[in-house]
């Protein structure tokens, strides 16, 4: 994983560098996006790839790349590194400008950098189920964006950490939103339930799939908010992500979920996404 990608060149880790006023290490004015790699193939690399420009968009941040260069840069450097099982995760700020609040001129150029990573599937979480805890979403309101801007999800992973839980899953006041780095689903009587895709959420690309696989295999799914109290009395919760894929939540703040252990309708969305990813390797 030696080589990395910055600012057009793909280049030795060690001789990297990124100016001290790049507006990503002082204001966190940049995105990004992490996209999993199977057996060295991509996984909806199309789907992270638009969500990049879209967030870029989003921000008025200008990619220096246009998005079919850009991504036939990322697999040669996938290729380069031999990833099989792992990641590839990129970057994209404003660029490096004298520090002031409002956006530099127009001529700078934004300063992009791409790594990899192994990262194996959790199988065993998966097959077991993990614990989360509850905590206040004192994010912004843009969370629809794709931004650096991630300190209230690091303070609220963190606090679900410290206390040996897997997640953090957020609530604004009684209403559910996601996790910290995932989105939350509860099964209620063989219905999936997730908050819909506003402002106040990030539309994962996982999440995504998840609707897609459920629409094509009758399974109902539904775009609706929920409270904590009816998260806390579901059949069967479960987060989903780029790297936990669909994580089973078997307890919340000490309080068992369903039965304790992954419910069949998350078994049976593991086994599905299963297929797509072999479908896509393909």
């Amino acid at each position: 994983m030696n080589t990395v990608f910055v600012n057009g060149e793909l280049i030795d880790r060690d001789k990297a560098k990124i100016d001290i006023e790049d507006r990503g290490y002082q204001f966190g004015d940049g995105i990004y996006e992490v996209i999993r790699v199977y057996n060295g193939k991509t996984f909806t690399m199309k789907e992270h790839m638009e969500r990049l420009y879209q967030s870029a968009e989003k921000m008025k941040l200008s990619i220096p790349y246009k998005e079919e260069a850009f991504t036939a840069t990322l697999l040669r450097l996938i290729e380069m590194n031999g990833v099989q099982d792992g990641i590839v995760y990129l970057q994209v700020t404003r660029g490096v400008s004298a520090r002031q609040h409002h956006f530099p001129s127009q001529d700078v150029v934004g300063s992009v950098v791409a790594y990899t990573k192994d990262f194996p599937v959790p199988t065993g979480q998966m097959e077991d189920g993990v614990t989360a805890k509850l905590v206040e979403d004192i994010r912004w309101l843009r969370c629809d964006i794709k931004s650096l801007n991630l300190l209230g999800n690091l303070l609220a992973k963190q606090e679900a950490a410290s206390e040996g839980h897997f997640e953090a899953i957020l609530h604004r006041g009684d209403t559910v939103t996601e996790g910290s780095s995932s989105n939350a689903f509860m099964v209620k009587d063989g219905v999936i339930y997730t908050h819909p895709a506003t402002n106040l959420i990030l539309n994962g690309i996982t999440r995504r799939v998840i609707e897609d696989l459920c629409r094509k295999n009758g399974i109902t799914f539904q775009e609706e908010t929920f409270s904590v109290p009816e998260l806390l009395a579901a059949d069967e919760v479960f987060i989903a992500s780029t790297t936990s894929e669909v994580m089973p939540v078997t307890g919340i703040d000490g309080k068992v979920i369903g039965e304790g252990k992954p419910g069949a309708v998350t078994k049976r969305l593991q086994a599905l996404f299963g297929d797509r990813k072999e479908i896509e390797a393909r």
